[in-house]
């Protein structure tokens, strides 16, 4: 069986946080939102129903969790949680806070606007922030 590999267009737009057993962690290199992407560490998976009982059912229990820590620490107005697969197949979540404040509010954050990449300082202050409220899951 071949060994996972994640998209590279998913690592071409996102940054590495860390991984826990089942999900590689990525922030989306994109500074207007908080976002953070899960992606199952499983060759050839495209759609929940794909995962193995145990792999689905612990997804939903991490992503419940990142989007509670998500939400608490940037006192999210909420919170939205999405799998599209329209341009990566690949499966994976993705965890967007949203403030009524936002540039895209109330409209979605997909295809908005141009992408704002992160700054090496900037990015490097957001992995440090959010693999702290992550430690509990990372390995």
């Amino acid at each position: 069986m071949p060994d996972f590999k994640l998209d590279a267009r998913l690592a071409g737009d996102t940054i590495a946080l860390g991984e826990s057993p089942l999900c590689l962690y990525r922030l989306m290199d994109d500074a207007r939102w908080p976002w953070v992407i899960l992606v199952p560490k499983r060759v050839g998976v495209t759609e929940f129903h794909h995962l193995e009982d145990v792999d689905h059912t612990h997804l939903w229990d991490e992503s419940r969790v990142v989007a509670r820590a998500m939400a608490d620490e940037f006192a999210a107005d909420t919170l939205n949680v999405g799998k599209l697969g329209n341009h990566v197949a690949q499966l994976h979540l993705h965890h967007v806070v949203r403030h009524r404040t936002d540039p895209a509010w109330p409209g979605p954050v997909w295809g908005y606007g141009e992408r704002v990449p992160y700054g090496a300082q900037e990015g490097n202050a957001m992995c440090a922030r959010l693999n702290g409220i992550f430690q509990d899951l990372l390995i």
